[in-house]
């Protein structure tokens, strides 16, 4: 679906007078080795000043495995465009992203997964469908292209979201808080992110959906529509997630 069907009154403006292409070209390996130069500062850092370094080794090796995999998994996913794969997608990220959210907390049980998952299916699910079904109108619903990256950015925010939550939710009632104040606390702690990032969008922050999208050559109007419009689903679907986790662990509250 072309971006232009989408906002039909925008148009893409000349880049030719600006030193720049209108899309962006491709980065050679040798040259996308240079961005590991300040990460490999901050972890000799790390390893001069507490020896810590091992943790943050891991999650660069892990987190370049894992891009490198994924960029071959959504080539496929993107080329087959087969509702029953895409489908098995989603399915996966809700899953992983619900035991991802389990790190912090202490009490991990079948239970708690089970609330963690029926949060994520319902704040991000729904919001999802509203995102494909209303917003863009995405034919078919599954279409990959778009379904996929905005599944990511919902899932991954509603599973830090989550994570807070729980987290410090937990906290609240090993202080013996009660329910509600446990709740209350958790839940405003939990939205700190990203109500932060809705403050410092535009200012401080070009995030990183619309930063891809102007470097592709598309107009920053319609690239800001689209980041107004993931900041709403990210914040909503993060927030209904958070909430129906504190309110499934009432029961559980209690009975402390």
């Amino acid at each position: 679906m072309p971006v232009l069907q989408m906002f039909p009154g925008a148009s893409i403006p000349n880049f030719k007078k600006m030193n720049m292409q209108q899309y962006a070209t491709t980065i050679p390996l040798i040259d996308l080795s240079l961005s590991l130069i300040p990460v490999l500062v901050v972890i000799g850092i790390l390893f001069y000043w507490s020896r810590s370094h091992g943790n943050a080794l891991y999650a660069i090796l892990r987190m370049l495995i894992q891009l490198l995999l994924i960029g071959h998994v959504l080539m496929y996913l993107f080329q087959s465009e087969n509702v029953y794969i895409i489908s098995l997608m989603l399915v996966i990220m809700i899953m992983v992203s619900s035991w991802i959210s389990m790190r912090e907390i202490s009490q991990k049980n079948s239970k708690t997964y089970l609330y963690l998952v029926l949060s994520i299916l319902t704040g991000g699910g729904l919001t999802l469908a509203l995102v494909a079904q209303y917003i863009l109108n995405l034919q078919p619903w599954y279409y990959p292209n778009y379904l996929i990256p905005l599944a990511s950015m919902i899932f991954s925010n509603a599973m830090n979201t989550l994570s807070l939550a729980a987290e410090r939710f937990e906290v609240e009632i090993n202080r013996g808080c009660d329910y509600f104040e446990a709740r209350n606390t958790a839940y405003k702690t939990a939205l700190i992110p990203i109500t932060n990032s809705m403050f410092a969008v535009g200012l401080v922050s070009l995030p990183g959906m619309m930063t891809g999208q102007i470097l592709s050559g598309i107009s920053p109007l319609i690239a800001a529509r689209y980041q107004i419009m993931v900041m709403c689903i990210l914040y909503g679907s993060s927030g209904i997630a958070a909430a129906i986790y504190l309110s499934l662990s009432k029961t559980r509250a209690v009975a402390k």
